[in-house]
C-alpha cells in the first residue's frame, strides 16, 4: 500500500508533463488563430481578446485548403487500406501456418521498424522516377503503404497467433476453409488490432512530409503537410492565418485519435499478450 501511494504521485507527475510538452502547444496554436497577427506580436502567450473568426473563415473559404486536405485523406486512405489488407494476410500465414523461415521471414518484416522512409529517399525517388509515378498519388501512397506493414505485422500477428486452434479446427470441422475462417472468423475477432494497425498507417501517412516534397511538383497534388509550408510562404506576414490553417489541419487526425482511442488500446494490449 505505501508503494502504491508513493507510486502514484509519480504517475500523475509524468502525465502532467506529457500533457504539457503534447496538449498545451497546440492549444496556443488553435487559440493563436483566433487573434490577430498584431496581437501576436505584441505577445505571443496570450487568450484571444476579442475572439477573431475572420482567420479561420478566410482559411476554411479558399479552395487549396479543400484541395489539400482531399489528396490527403486519398492518400492516407490507399495507403491504410493496402497496408492493412496485404499486412492481414502476412500476419494470417506468419501466425496461422508452420513453415521453414517463419521466424527468419517475420524477423525480417519488423526489421523495417528500424529504416524510416528518410533512408530510402534517394533510392525511392529514382525508382518512382523509372516506372513514371512521380507527381503521381499512388507514387506517394504506396511507399507510405510498404513502409506501414512492419508495424502492422508486428501488431496484427501475436493478436492473431493469440485466438485459439480450437476455433480453427472447429471451424474446419464444418466444412468451411481457411479463406473462410480468416474472412469470416479471424478477420473480426482482430477488430481491435485491425483498427489500431489503421489507425497507425493513416496518422504516418496523413503527417508525411518528405516523400510528398519529393515526389510532388504540381501544387493540386499537395497533401496538408505541403499546404502548411506553401501557406507559411505565401503569408509569411500574417502569422495568425498560419496559425488558423496549422490549426484546422490537426483537426482529422485529432478526430480520429478521440474515436479510435478504445480500439488503440486494445489492440495494443492484445498484440503484447500475444
Amino acid at each position: 500500500m505505501q508503494r502504491k501511494w508513493t507510486i502514484m504521485p509519480a504517475t500523475y507527475l509524468v502525465s502532467i508533463v506529457l500533457f504539457g510538452i503534447t496538449i498545451v502547444p497546440m492549444l496556443f496554436v488553435i487559440a493563436d488563430g483566433f487573434r490577430t497577427t498584431a496581437d501576436i506580436n505584441n505577445s505571443a502567450v496570450a487568450v484571444p481578446h476579442p475572439w477573431d473568426w475572420s482567420n479561420y473563415a478566410s482559411v476554411l473559404g479558399t479552395a487549396p485548403f479543400w484541395q489539400f486536405l482531399g489528396n490527403s485523406a486519398l492518400i492516407a486512405g490507399v495507403a491504410t487500406v493496402i497496408a492493412v489488407v496485404l499486412g492481414s494476410m502476412a500476419a494470417f500465414a506468419l501466425s496461422r501456418y508452420e513453415f521453414r523461415g517463419r521466424e527468419g521471414l517475420f524477423t525480417l518484416f519488423v526489421s523495417g521498424l528500424l529504416f524510416p522512409i528518410a533512408a530510402a529517399a534517394l533510392p525511392l525517388y529514382l525508382l518512382l522516377q523509372k516506372i513514371n509515378l512521380l507527381d503521381n498519388q499512388f507514387g506517394v501512397a504506396i511507399p507510405e503503404a510498404a513502409f506501414a506493414l512492419a508495424i502492422t505485422i508486428f501488431i496484427l500477428r501475436p493478436f492473431m497467433r493469440a485466438i485459439p486452434g480450437e476455433l480453427e479446427d472447429a471451424t474446419l470441422v464444418d466444412g468451411a476453409s481457411k479463406i473462410r475462417f480468416f474472412v469470416q472468423i479471424l478477420i473480426p475477432l482482430s477488430r481491435p488490432a485491425l483498427v489500431t494497425v489503421s489507425l497507425l498507417a493513416f496518422v504516418g501517412s496523413w503527417n508525411q512530409y518528405l516523400l510528398p516534397l519529393l515526389v510532388f511538383t504540381t501544387q493540386s497534388h499537395f497533401t496538408l503537410p505541403l499546404g502548411v509550408a506553401t501557406y507559411q510562404t505565401q503569408f509569411s506576414t500574417n502569422t495568425a492565418v498560419i496559425f488558423a490553417f496549422t490549426a484546422v489541419s490537426m483537426i482529422p487526425c485529432l478526430g480520429i485519435f478521440v474515436w479510435a482511442e478504445r480500439y488503440l488500446v486494445a489492440g495494443a494490449a492484445g498484440a503484447v499478450k500475444g
